[in-house]
């Protein structure tokens, strides 16, 4: 059973960085594509950005491009998303999610993702 719980994320001003861990168990990691997912109440789930199972295909959002970097550290069965010049508008519970089908590539579709963490608030303040 795959097990996904990400830590580091907080209260940081506006223009801040912060960078959130997903930690896996359960699994084999390198078997699985990663994304990092977002949500604030009442909207959807929303794609941050996704990474193959080797790192060497990313995608991000045009939200984030530029500010965001997702990386994975796939010895120590880990995600990370670093994130630079934080906007009110991150805020949200960022989520990672771990999806085998897509392993080579990553998936924008977050149905793709079978397996989800209890995600990690990240607020901003202006």
């Amino acid at each position: 059973q795959v097990q996904l719980v990400e830590s580091g994320g907080g209260l940081v001003q506006a223009g801040g960085s912060l960078r959130l861990s997903c930690a896996s168990s359960g699994c084999t990691f390198s078997n699985y594509a990663m994304g990092w997912f977002r949500q604030v109440p009442g909207k959807e789930r929303e794609l941050v950005a996704t990474i193959s199972w080797c790192g060497g295909t990313t995608y991000y959002d045009d939200s984030v491009k530029g500010r965001f970097t997702i990386s994975r550290d796939n010895a120590k069965n880990t995600l990370y998303l670093q994130m630079n010049s934080l906007k009110a508008e991150d805020a949200a519970v960022y989520y990672c999610a771990a999806g085998s089908y897509v392993r080579s590539s990553g998936s924008t579709n977050k149905r793709d993702y079978g397996y989800w963490g209890q995600g990690t608030q990240v607020t901003v303040s202006s």
